[in-house]
């Protein structure tokens, strides 16, 4: 009696600003000769990549369930989303309420029995890469991938496909692949950002949708007056009794104080804030920390602060209150991950940088528009604000590790009414001397 009949699904998505004009890609390949079998892209308006990476599967899942309706199939599906990977083969929670119904829908398509994951690459996956990207330039042009002028298939030099392992007799869900749950082997191999302008409407409800222009008004690239755009002044907190001892210290763990010296950091901003005059409204992380810095401003400025729970920093999980040296000893090879990966999450259930830049960038596109034409203090942590300065250059997420950011620092980001954002400055110290 014939066997299943094996296939291979490669996905991939993308998103040029996370969030950002988003698509995804898929092949479906036999996997005895390695035939293309079906492509599926779309450009899906505003979205980040973990999203168009899910709904890439999704649509590579459906492709083996529509050419295959009523076979027996055994599919090995091959992505370089680490994220991914590890949340469909069960090993890594899936705490995201936007992934939670990706997962659910792709689990569904198919017998849990008849899946595998396996991680490769990004270089072992530029078929589906470039159908996502095809994708993506297709939205840029208003318009949705037609696969009648890919050339993706044509122009992909394929890694042939390594030969398959032996199935557990059970055949469980799962990565059956030897290896597959390490993490990439650098983060300089992850997807950069790249600034576009969408031409369709945004797919989430709460995203700041850019409209076609140019730059923003500031050097040598001036553009026509777009108004006064949302300023981000962002004010990392005061010293903790953790801070000078390099521990550790995120939303997970105890909640400290400021100590002596980080409320004399906090008097000190907010004099120079009073000086200045500029600061309009008051956003905080709801940890202690951070409130405590912004009720210090507050009182000087007569300003309300308002909470809000995005700009919280890392759950570090296992790691909180550890210094590097305690982390490295005791939880080694997760932390050679981590710092490898921005999928990576802390030992014990903690966020990985992936996870933070979503929560942030939901909190940012929220903030432009509350804030629009206005300067806020936000008052917040060391990743969030990083992050922020991450995404307004579109640097890489290894960018993180190459920052500076004393305690009680002050950067600065303006968001501009055609989307592009302006850093205008970063770790300013002054006011502290």
């Amino acid at each position: 009696m014939p066997g299943p009949r094996r296939l291979v699904v490669e996905a991939d998505g993308g998103s040029r600003g996370n969030p950002g004009p988003a698509g995804y890609g898929a092949v479906v390949l036999d996997a005895l000769d390695d035939a293309t079998l079906a492509e599926a892209a779309e450009y899906i308006g505003v979205a980040t990549n973990n999203v168009a990476e899910y709904k890439g599967l999704i649509a590579g899942l459906k492709a083996v369930r529509e050419l295959f309706p009523d076979t027996d199939v055994q599919v090995r599906v091959r992505m370089d989303s680490k994220l991914v990977v590890e949340q469909m083969s069960g090993r890594w929670k899936i705490k995201h309420p936007d992934m939670k119904p990706l997962a659910a829908e792709a689990a569904s398509i198919l017998p849990a029995s008849s899946v595998t994951y396996e991680w490769i690459p990004r270089e072992r996956n530029k078929h589906a890469d470039r159908l996502a990207n095809e994708a993506m330039d297709a939205g840029r042009r208003g318009e949705q991938w037609d696969p009648a002028s890919s050339t993706a298939d044509v122009e992909t030099t394929r890694t042939p496909v390594p030969p398959e392992p032996p199935l557990p007799p059970s055949g469980p869900p799962g990565d059956a692949v030897a290896g597959a749950a390490k993490v990439r082997a650098a983060m300089a191999a992850a997807r950069p950002a790249q600034a576009t302008t969408p031409t369709a409407a945004a797919t989430r409800p709460d995203a700041v949708t850019p409209t076609a222009g140019a730059a923003p008004q500031v050097g040598w690239g001036s553009a026509p007056d777009l108004g006064a755009p949302a300023t981000f002044v962002l004010l990392r907190h005061g010293e903790t009794a953790l801070t000078p001892e390099k521990r550790f210290s995120g939303s997970g763990g105890r909640d400290p104080e400021l100590s002596d010296t980080g409320r004399h950091q906090a008097a000190c901003a907010a004099e120079a804030f009073a000086a200045r005059g500029t600061v309009q409204e008051i956003v905080s992380s709801p940890l202690r920390r951070c409130r405590e810095t912004a009720q210090a401003v507050a009182d000087r400025l007569g300003l309300e602060v308002r909470i809000e729970e995005g700009l919280r920093e890392t759950d570090f999980g296992a790691w909180e209150g550890l210094t590097f040296a305690e982390v490295r000893e005791r939880h080694g090879a997760d932390l050679t991950a981590w710092l490898a990966s921005p999928d990576a999450a802390p030992t014990g259930g903690g966020e990985s940088f992936a996870e933070v830049a979503e929560r942030v960038s939901v909190t940012r596109d929220l903030l432009i528009s509350r804030y629009k034409g206005r300067t806020a203090l936000l008052v917040t942590h060391v990743t969030p604000i990083k992050t922020l300065v991450r995404l307004a250059l579109g640097a890489p997420p290894e960018s993180l590790f190459r920052m500076e950011l004393s305690p009680a620092s002050v950067s600065t980001v303006a968001y501009y009414a055609d989307g592009n954002p302006s850093l205008r400055l970063l770790n300013d110290t002054s006011h502290l001397r």
